[in-house]
């Protein structure tokens, strides 16, 4: 769907904005590392410029109806200018990747300014290797971590030799609408509902069974998630009563053909892996702490994308969300695979990512015309520490190099969000044969996350000892596993189909 002027986010890319109180910040993003020399400025803006016109949501800002009468409206943005977005800073002596961390935590602290179009771009230079960083933010009200990562990528080339930047395409923004014309928006909605209304009632009417069997599975999983609140997260440290204003961030990579061979072994599939890591390095992290971990099973946010393959390079959120474990009493690698791949088959075969989209979509039913009649509990309940202790999200990202004016994209740190009383977030990525674990931590709450990157690493090799030792069973398929990801070019491909559709 093209991206355009007075657009209105759903319901679910409303309720980003709900949640970002007090410290807790909802931006995404990632901190990109290239080989090279750094490109001049000039050179950065006009990258940026000439890719600008196939993302119109990068030129837009909010816009709230008077009255709080419904979701917010993307409206173009009069004044913009790419320069209030990319900025340009040099790390201190002797730039290395410990001043790199230390400086992403200082960029990730600040919320982003919702007056302007929702994204910032940092090119750091002043390493001691021939390398540079990009750190990349975004609105999750924008952006899901599959469309955040089509952002980043938008902006590189699959051939190292692609040549120049092109031209800027002439862009003329359309006025801002007036608060007569939003009250009129906001009225028109009410028809728009009446008639959404209608055409569920004929399609009801025209195949009851199916009507009747979507509303069994809704109010099933709408009773799930019911359950699920009734069955507290466990109290951690790392769930304070409120999240500071300062960031931590680290991160820890890995061979993707080493989980693929972790999981052939010991079963499951390479996401399943990857929620063994961060469980096993969590547990070595709270023992060095003095945090119990004895019968402890804390609660994962793990958002699963619901995107199909010609919606990327699509903008908003394509996202149901599970109540993933990661059992950190126990001490047994192998073991926590194990308890970690049958509650996630289970969690699949369950109705309840079902009742999070049923909340959504009655939320939606109301969004052009009131403010959601759920929106505000829903919102509070998504990230709420009773049902869940942190957020680790994982996403593929692609298995073929990129390139930025020629200079070869070597590594993405992805990085997630916190939400209020989240001290700890796992934001999971893949990337042309690697897996990179990026962690960002309210230092006030979650101090270490240097500490908690060096458990992943040794969480990796208790597993690759524990897959050596076991006999190994055929190699399981990578059908529907998130971090296994294949070959194909397909943010090119998505390039391509919204050129085509001129943007």
């Amino acid at each position: 769907m093209a991206q355009r002027h007075m657009d209105r986010l759903s319901s679910f890319d409303t309720s980003f904005l709900a949640n970002e109180k007090d410290n807790a910040h909802m931006a995404i993003g990632a901190v990109l590392v290239f080989d090279g020399s750094p490109p001049t400025q000039d050179e950065f803006l006009a990258q940026i410029r000439s890719r600008l016109h196939q993302l119109p949501r990068l030129r837009q800002r909010l816009l709230t109806p008077p009255l709080g009468l419904g979701t917010p409206f993307w409206v173009d943005d009069e004044t913009f200018d790419v320069r209030r977005h990319v900025d340009r800073v040099t790390l201190p002596v002797p730039g290395t990747d410990a001043e790199m961390r230390a400086l992403a935590g200082e960029l990730l602290a600040p919320p982003l300014d919702r007056g302007k179009p929702l994204w910032e771009l940092t090119l750091v230079d002043g390493f001691a290797a021939e390398r540079f960083a990009i750190v990349y933010k975004t609105h999750h009200a924008m952006a899901d971590g599959i469309s955040a990562v089509d952002i980043g990528m938008l902006l590189f080339d699959v051939d190292p030799e692609a040549g120049p930047p092109g031209p800027e395409e002439p862009w003329r923004p359309h006025r801002t609408p007036s608060h007569a014309r939003l009250g009129a928006r906001a009225a028109t909605g009410v028809l728009a509902t009446l008639r959404r209304l209608a055409r569920w009632l004929t399609r009801a009417a025209q195949d009851p069974a199916d009507a009747s069997r979507r509303a069994g599975d809704g109010i099933a999983g709408l009773w799930e998630v019911t359950f699920n609140l009734l069955r507290a997260a466990p109290r951690v440290p790392i769930n304070p009563p409120g999240v500071g204003p300062r960031r931590e961030f680290a991160w820890a990579t890995f061979d993707l053909p080493e989980f693929k061979r972790i999981k052939n072994a010991l079963g499951g599939t390479v996401n399943d892996v990857s929620l063994a890591v961060a469980t096993g390095a969590m547990r070595s992290w709270f023992a060095e702490r003095a945090v119990e971990t004895d019968g402890v099973e804390l609660k994962a946010l793990v958002p699963v994308s619901i995107r199909t393959v010609d919606e990327h390079g699509e903008l908003g959120n394509k996202l149901t969300a599970m109540r993933g474990p990661l059992p950190v009493g126990i001490a047994d690698p192998a073991e926590r695979l194990a308890v970690i791949s049958a509650a996630m088959d289970g969690l699949k075969a369950s109705k309840q990512p079902l009742g999070a989209e049923a909340i959504w979509g009655l939320n939606d039913w109301f969004r052009d015309f009131a403010p959601p009649v759920l929106l505000g509990p829903t919102a509070a309940i998504n990230f709420s520490t009773r049902l869940f202790n942190l957020l680790v999200t994982n996403f593929p990202g692609p298995q073929i190099p990129f390139y930025a004016l020629g200079r070869e994209l070597t590594a993405i740190h992805p990085v997630g969000f916190l939400a209020r009383r989240h001290g700890l977030a796992i934001a999971i990525l893949s990337y042309n044969g690697r897996v990179s674990f990026g962690l960002l931590a309210d230092p006030d709450s979650a101090p270490g996350a240097e500490r908690l990157a060096a458990h992943l690493e040794s969480a990796v090799a208790e597993l690759s000892g524990a897959a050596d030792r076991a006999a190994p069973p055929l190699a399981s398929p990578d059908h529907g596993d998130q971090l296994a990801g294949d070959d194909r070019p397909r943010f090119a491909r998505a390039r391509e189909r919204r050129a085509a559709r001129g943007g």
